[in-house]
């Protein structure tokens, strides 16, 4: 029976067997992480240098961006790198590398998320007080917190899962280094303790989503009090992005852990990783742009101005 100091290295799941189906994968990968480098990228610059733009709902965007970049960066190079050269060794310290700054990244955006949602709420229902309740020093805190939170939450998980003894191998069955992948290596009795962090973590992840539904169910009857039809399309419009990509990331990570094991495959768990991890960092700044207006004048501010100078 071995343990995690014998093993060296761990082997990804290898998304073709064969070289036109893995050239194709790395040409799919590529694609999407140039689409989210530039999706992010102008975010970020544009709220950056866009004076107008230093609100608070455009100050977690912002953040929302880094993280979005940080996931794909995680993930999507290795992937590349095993599909054009046909690998699928990670090492121990890669694996948990990796997997620390994924979980860093993944969820301090839900944090993020989550604050968004506040954001919005105090906008629509508390229009009156939303320079006191959402001020510099209240954004700069609330920012800290979710980065901080992101951190301390992926450190504990990360040294607590590589500290349990392996005994099932080293085959992940998964694309990148995640949790579920890694226990399910360990000795049945070991790791009993990094199920009560998981249960833990769950239950704020839980917290979070029922305070975004309270705080949408509270929006919504208010914008529906709104006397006049342009303003309820107004506040809709503000409200929709951020509901798409809360949407959009809850239900694919909802599905992926808690879905039946009779429906489980391996080709369907692919697919669900790739939605969660990979899809919406790229999706998300193009969500948030066709709804948005002052971003999206920002955005095409910023590329004119970047063509005329060249």
């Amino acid at each position: 029976m071995s343990n995690s100091s014998s093993i060296s290295h761990f082997l990804l799941l290898a998304l073709a067997d064969t070289r036109q189906l893995q050239l194709l994968h790395f040409c799919l990968f590529l694609g999407i992480s140039l689409s989210s480098l530039l999706g992010n990228g102008l975010i970020i610059s544009a709220v950056a240098c866009g004076h107008h733009l230093h609100t608070p709902m455009f100050f977690f965007l912002l953040n929302l961006a880094l993280t979005d970049l940080g996931c794909i960066c995680t993930t999507v190079p290795k992937v590349m790198h095993d599909s054009l050269w046909d690998t699928r060794n990670i090492s121990y310290s890669a694996c948990a590398v990796q997997l620390f700054f994924f979980m860093v990244f993944i969820g301090t955006e839900y944090f993020f998320l989550t604050i968004m949602c506040y954001d919005r709420y105090v906008s629509i229902c508390k229009p009156l007080h939303y320079r006191t309740l959402l001020g510099s020093r209240a954004c700069a805190h609330m920012a800290a917190a979710a980065w901080a939170s992101g951190f301390l939450t992926a450190l504990l998980h990360t040294a607590n899962t590589f500290s349990l003894p392996l005994c099932q191998g080293n085959d992940l069955g998964q694309f990148f280094c995640e949790i579920p992948h890694i226990l399910n290596l360990s000795c049945s009795h070991s790791n009993l303790r990094e199920v009560g962090f998981i249960a833990v973590s769950a239950c704020l992840v839980f917290g979070c989503f029922v305070f975004m539904v309270f705080s949408y169910v509270q929006i919504f009857r208010a914008v529906l009090r709104i006397p006049s039809e342009q303003g309820r399309h107004k506040a809709f419009s503000t409200c929709f992005p951020h509901l798409a990509v809360v949407f959009l990331f809850v239900s694919t990570v909802m599905f992926a852990y808690l879905k039946p094991p009779s429906i489980s495959s391996p080709s369907l768990d692919l697919s669900l990783s790739v939605l969660y991890s990979v899809v919406p960092p790229a999706l998300n700044p193009f969500i948030y742009s066709l709804r948005n207006q002052e971003l999206k004048a920002a955005v095409c501010k910023l590329m004119t101005e970047g063509f005329q100078r060249h």
